[in-house]
């Protein structure tokens, strides 16, 4: 197997975003802030919604956003345990019942090419079981915006912790 396109260590500090997006596209990123405003104006918990976002990111491989939801739910006080065990949730004793269908259904619907029929009934219908309504189409809303974000960053090459080391 070629390799060579992959990075070496020596390479890591050398990464940096294809484009500036927020020039070239800015009109469709604030779009895409403008849809992260309502969802996170929601009755669904900030928590919750972090969790999703971290998960989905773990799932597309977004360095960007994984840095930014890891750091946003530990700057909230979600505990370590609970950040480092999310790849392994349905092992791990730390989530709720209504966390774990809300990642059950944000693995299901990102993860799509594992099952032609789409989000199975089992899996919406525990979501719908903790979720009413009204927050599950912000749930779903939310996936969708994080698989979003997710592809931008990762086709962009958007460098993790950017947006918080940059300088004024």
């Amino acid at each position: 197997m070629d390799s060579s396109w992959m990075f070496s260590t020596k390479d890591v500090n050398k990464i940096k975003a294809r484009m500036d997006l927020r020039a070239t596209a800015g009109d469709g990123l604030r779009a895409l802030s403008a849809l992260e405003s309502y969802i996170n104006a929601s009755d669904i918990s900030r928590g919750v919604l972090d969790l999703v976002r971290l998960r989905v990111s773990q799932i597309n491989g977004c360095a960007f956003c994984v840095d930014l939801h890891a750091y946003d739910l530990k700057q909230a006080g979600e505990s370590d345990e609970r950040i480092w065990a999310l790849a392994a949730w349905r092992d791990a004793p730390y989530y709720s019942e209504a966390e774990r269908a809300a990642l059950a259904l944000a693995e299901t619907a990102t993860r799509l090419h594992d099952n032609p029929n789409g989000v199975m009934e089992p899996v919406w219908d525990l979501a719908a079981m903790y979720y009413p309504e009204g927050q599950l189409a912000v749930l779903v809303l939310a996936i969708a915006s994080i698989n979003a974000w997710n592809r931008i960053n990762v086709a962009n090459r958007q460098v993790a912790g950017a947006a918080r080391h940059a300088g004024p």
